[in-house]
């Protein structure tokens, strides 16, 4: 299979067998050629070159609908949804005409429970979390009752728990004889669930292997050429002053389908990174809003940003006092998919030297995209390079390069390495990391526990719009974390008998 771009080759000539019942990995950086590979198998790009056989027999897949119509399905790590559009929906897309909406709704509402995958049909996308909209997308790939499942990143936004429910779904879908192609920057997720794995490495396979075999170490070497290290907390580094204060944030529900925060109290200081745990859909999306000022209902002292009231300050008034913010939504809200990546950069940069009395000085600003994408390693074209034309895991980099260039005394970041390979998340932690050694304050929001033991000082919880009391991670156990993610923090008798070890 061969697929070319003006500035890429994506896949150089690849060659890949998946056997009936088979959880077959495919690893590779990002920009590895992937999701190209995957988008061909769905329909969803037209190759240059190559064959594909299914049962066999040789196929052409023009469309999704062809490859649904064969029974393949796919969850997409860019979800592929319509914001105005319900749940129940944005499914019945896929599906036959003459499909009935209310039967359908209960099949994506019985679906969902039976996986863990929990979902309210009439709820409209664009009210949705990050790891809600996965859920959609995962939920639509079941209804299909598929005999080849592509998942790309299907856990980038599933707690620990719910990933275990899917890989019990994954195996009984596989033992069934359903197919399943695999991609997941997770190692050791890699290693758990699947039987095979191919390697890719700049549009080219690479490599074969076993993953139960191999170590999370050995697979990453073959992936990227070098061990990724682990960074222990550098417990040198000192408290500095008091950057950002939360105190008695209370919000209602902005729309029917939203959370509301309650009496939120929270404090973040400079030289050190907290975390925010929790499972999706539990206040993320709203606290994220009034944090960065999309949000502006709160009272002006609720939020308090280096001592000055902000709660109703807008997301520029607070850029121009050292805050910087990289939200969850790549697409959309952290880049304007159409515009480059230099024009891009200008989102978060509107003054001198990039902007002088309204004019753009566009050498600075090239010269600024240019940095961006060789400090972060960025695979792209260039600058002029339009953000959707980068893979999900490089458009993060470049995000998060663009806010960490700004030199900001306020972090927050949300799902800092949803997506990401291992060697990129590395590099973006160790950025992070670098930023609190500077005396920055960090706040990192992620559904992603083994990312925040690995990263924060301290540890919030979030759950039904409450945050827990801080606990420092040295302090802390995946099992209470886990138990404060049900919202059990006041109550530990109640948290065991939850636990059942009562």
């Amino acid at each position: 299979m061969c697929k070319s771009y003006p500035s890429v080759v994506a896949n150089d000539h690849i060659n890949l067998s998946v056997a009936p019942g088979e959880i077959h990995a495919v690893l590779g950086e990002n920009g590895a050629g992937k999701s190209t590979l995957m988008k061909i198998i769905f329909g969803a790009v037209k190759p240059d070159s190559g064959t594909v056989l299914w049962n066999g027999q040789e196929v052409k897949i023009a469309t999704p609908q062809d490859a649904r119509k064969l029974g393949i399905s796919m969850v997409f790590q860019h979800f592929s949804l319509f914001d105005t559009l319900t749940v129940t929906e944005n499914i019945a897309l896929g599906l036959d005409a003459a499909t009935d909406m209310a039967q359908l709704a209960e099949q994506i509402r019985q679906t969902g429970e039976n996986y863990g995958l929990e979902l309210e049909p009439q709820r409209h996308v664009h009210t949705l979390s990050v790891g809600e909209r996965q859920r959609v997308e995962i939920v639509r790939a079941l209804l299909t009752h598929p005999q080849l499942l592509i998942l790309d990143e299907p856990t980038s936004v599933l707690t620990p728990q719910a990933v275990q429910k899917l890989f019990v779904t994954l195996r009984k879908i596989a033992a069934e004889g359903c197919s399943i192609l695999y991609i997941s920057h997770k190692l050791d997720e890699i290693r758990e669930l699947c039987h095979s794995a191919t390697v890719m490495r700049m549009g080219k396979v690479t490599g074969h292997c076993d993953p139960r075999e191999e170590t999370a170490a050995s697979l990453s070497r073959m992936m990227i050429g070098d061990a990724v290290l682990h960074h222990p907390h550098d417990a040198s580094i000192q408290k500095g002053p008091l950057r950002l204060q939360i105190e008695r944030l209370s919000l209602p529900k902005a729309h029917a389908f939203a959370t509301a925060l309650e009496q939120i109290d929270l404090s973040l200081f400079g030289g050190e990174i907290v975390g925010i745990a929790g499972v999706s859909g539990n206040g993320q999306q709203e606290l994220l809003a009034a944090l960065s000022g999309e949000d502006r209902r709160p009272a002006a002292q609720m939020i308090q940003l280096k001592g000055k009231a902000v709660g109703r300050y807008g997301p520029e008034a607070r850029r121009e006092l050292g805050q910087s913010l990289v939200p969850e939504e790549r697409l959309g809200r952290g880049a304007v998919p159409e515009l480059s990546l230099t024009d891009n950069m200008l989102l978060s940069q509107q003054k001198a030297p990039f902007v002088r009395h309204g004019m753009i000085n566009f050498k600075h600003t090239i010269q600024a995209a240019s940095d961006i994408i060789a400090r972060f390693r960025v695979k792209t074209s260039g600058p002029a390079a339009a953000a959707r034309s980068l893979s999900g895991g490089n458009l993060q980099k470049f995000i998060v390069g663009r806010e960490i260039m700004r030199h900001p005394d306020v972090f927050i970041v949300a799902q800092p390495t949803w997506g990401v390979d291992v060697g990129a998340a590395a590099q973006i932690h160790g950025e992070i990391r670098q930023l609190k050694q500077a005396g920055c304050a960090v706040l990192v929001i992620s559904e992603e526990l083994d990312e925040l033991f690995d990263l924060c000082d301290r540890m919030y919880v979030i759950a039904k719009g409450r945050l827990s009391p801080s606990v420092a991670t040295a302090d802390a156990s995946r099992e209470q974390i886990g138990l404060w993610m049900s919202g059990l923090w006041e109550d530990p008798v109640t948290a065991m008998q939850e636990a059942g070890h009562v």
